[in-house]
């Protein structure tokens, strides 16, 4: 169980860096094309203002954008002492718990840290899970808390508005930004005008791609830690097996938030599976199966 853990925060570790080389790597260009250093400068300030801003709103515009209502303990005791057991077995506080109104089983947590954590259901997972299932389900949320998913999420967007924002910004310069100092910045070189669409392309996919390892590699994280939590894995793995089967398109659908639910929210097609957050759940369901064995 703990190597689980410690081997996906290690790969988590991993491909951060990788970000940043990314990043780095695209600034310097983009600074060399120009001519000035500046522009890489600026990029990652603004870069680290706006993830910045994420950190702190993203949370509430989550439940907003997902139309939860929050509930206490009259409004839906079975959910609420759920998470309320699963935050006092954690040592974790109590969070703010949430319902959406849709027939499409799913959960999610947000917060940036603890202290200030948000956890939903829809109506349509309370309809379908037994207890134990619910138990894995909302254990894996408060798992996402635990182990300040969030947090890293927020991390990694700004990397990803980092990338995107150098990117274009190359592509422009590579057009335009020489045409007044054609010998120092290399404006009017096809080479240069190549390989800047070239990083305009391949920066943002490469980004993406690195954005949803991160994320997959936490939903792996969050089910290793729920089944710690509930010592009972296999009741997840149901969960798992069942959002697979009764699983549909949700009605309110943002792709800035797919990635915090625990089953992908939308339909995806080719190249939304190939970029998706989420890895697939047989996947997840025998890596718990395979825990369950090693208690």
């Amino acid at each position: 169980m703990y190597r689980a853990i410690a081997k996906n925060k290690r790969n988590t570790v991993f491909i951060i860096l990788l970000f940043i080389v990314i990043i780095g790597g695209l600034g310097w260009l983009a600074g060399a094309i120009y001519g000035s250093p500046a522009i890489t400068i600026w990029t990652l300030v603004i870069a680290t203002v706006y993830a910045v801003i994420q950190y702190f709103a993203a949370s509430r515009l989550a439940i907003s954008i997902s139309g939860g209502q929050e509930i206490q303990k009259a409004d839906n005791p079975r959910l609420y002492r759920i998470v309320e057991n699963i935050a006092i077995t954690d040592g974790l506080p109590m969070p703010r718990v949430y319902i959406v109104n849709d027939p499409a089983p799913n959960a999610f947590a947000t917060g940036r840290d603890p202290a200030h954590a948000y956890v939903a259901a829809t109506t349509g997972l309370l309809d379908i899970m037994d207890d134990s299932e619910l138990e894995g389900v909302m254990a894996h949320e408060m798992g996402h808390v635990q182990n300040y998913d969030i947090r890293v999420s927020m991390i990694v967007f700004g990397l990803v508005v980092a990338i995107g924002f150098i990117a274009d910004i190359f592509l422009r310069l590579s057009f335009f930004g020489g045409r007044s100092n054609d010998r120092n910045n290399g404006g009017g070189n096809p080479v240069v005008l190549i390989f800047g669409i070239a990083a305009m392309i391949v920066a943002p996919l490469v980004a993406a791609g690195v954005q949803a390892a991160i994320s997959r590699q936490r939903e792996y994280l969050a089910d290793a830690t729920s089944a710690m939590t509930t010592r009972n894995p296999d009741a997840l793995a149901s969960a798992l097996q069942k959002l697979g089967e009764f699983g549909r398109p949700m009605r309110r659908q943002n792709s800035s938030t797919s990635h915090l639910w625990i089953s992908d929210p939308s339909r995806p097609g080719f190249m939304s599976r190939l970029f998706s957050t989420h890895p697939p759940l047989p996947d997840r369901i025998a890596r718990l199966h395979k825990i369950g064995g090693e208690f």
